[in-house]
Parts: C-alpha cells; structure tokens; sequence
C-alpha cells in the first residue's frame, strides 16, 4: 500500500508516520532525509542538491522527484510505502501520480489556533533532546537528564503561526486534489496520540 501522510507542522505527523511503518512494516520515506542521505553520500543527485542547497535556493522539484524515483525503485518499497513531505502542491502531486499509484492520502486535520497553543507551549532539552509541555515542567527542568528546557527558534509563537498560515494556503489545494482522487481520508489530528493511530489503522484495513 502506498501512503502519503499530511498534516501540519505539530499535527503529530512525524509520531503517526513512525507508528504506521512498524505496524505495516514499510519504508518511511520523507524528501527530507532523502535529501540529506543523498548529500551525506556524495550521490550525483545529492551534489546537484546541495549546489542549490549551499547557494541557499530551494532544490528543484525536478531534482526531489528524480531522488524519491530512485527511492521508491528500491525493493524495500516493493510492497509499499509511506510518503512524507511531498507532494507539497497539487503540481507535485500531478507529478507523483505520473511515477506511482497513491492508495491513501492520509490528512491530519486539526485546528490551527489550538494547534500553535501546542506547538508554542513545547519545551526541547537541548541536551538529550527531550521533549516535553511547559505545563509538565514548570520548573523548566529535563526530566531525562536535568538539564533547563529552552523554546526552539521555530516553536516561538510567531513562528509558529506564520509557518502555519504558510502551511494552510500551500496544502488546501493538495487536500481538494486527493479528495477529487477519491483516495483522501480525513482524520481528527487533535486526538490523543492513541486515538489518532487506531482512526487511521481503521481506514488502512
């Protein structure tokens, strides 16, 4: 079964996507750490991206549809997959369509203004990486290790509601392409974790 997942930034995408390839036993495939694999690598495609990349221009959708090609080629992928940060537009995914068959266009949808509460409310150790609430630590502290908790730069309030309002305009369109598809499946990303997870097992039987 082939899989995209979208949501937006905090939506619990990252968590719900992990979660689905253990239970599926498939690929995670994000264009993000394809990128990153690809320049780590020193691949033909992860040279021509990092030019861009070092130039500080974003990689072409050229250049990101030849590396996931090649991605979902791999017989890892034979039995399916789960796509995640692409397509962002419906021109990409008029593209996607035209190199392989989407079964699932999963949507976390959720409510943009709790939604940047949340995001905003997230304290990250800088340390160990944990993450937590601001109301679970009120003495500001990393449980793992003790270390003070610190607000990422792009978890600050204004941030937040920016990379939101950028995400709403880019994806509506997206969501209207699956839906005409036939394949989008809706699900309340503002659940419990558990809850979102057996919503989403429920449509991939």
């Amino acid at each position: 079964m082939n899989i995209i997942i979208m949501g937006a930034p905090g939506s619990g995408k990252g968590t719900q996507a992990a979660m689905i390839c253990k239970a599926h036993d498939i690929p995670h495939v994000s264009t993000g750490d394809l990128l990153r694999k690809n320049i780590a690598d020193g691949t033909e495609l992860g040279k021509k991206a990092k030019a861009y990349m070092d130039a500080g221009q974003f990689v072409p959708d050229e250049l990101v549809i030849a590396l996931l090609k090649a991605r979902i080629a791999e017989s890892d992928c034979k039995k399916g997959f789960l796509l995640d940060g692409f397509p962002r537009n419906a021109a990409q995914a008029e593209v996607l369509d035209g190199i392989v068959k989407i079964d699932v266009a999963l949507y976390l949808e959720t409510d943009l203004d709790a939604l940047a509460d949340r995001v905003a409310s997230r304290r990250v150790c800088p340390k160990c990486g944990y993450s937590t609430s601001a109301a679970a630590a009120p003495d500001g502290k990393c449980k793992e290790c003790g270390e003070t908790l610190i607000i990422r730069d792009d978890d600050k309030r204004e941030v937040v509601e920016n990379r939101l309002k950028v995400y709403a305009e880019k994806t509506a369109p997206l969501v209207d392409y699956y839906k005409a598809k036939g394949v989008l499946k809706t699900v309340n990303g503002m659940n419990a974790i558990d809850k979102v997870n057996a919503d989403i097992e429920a449509i991939l039987k």
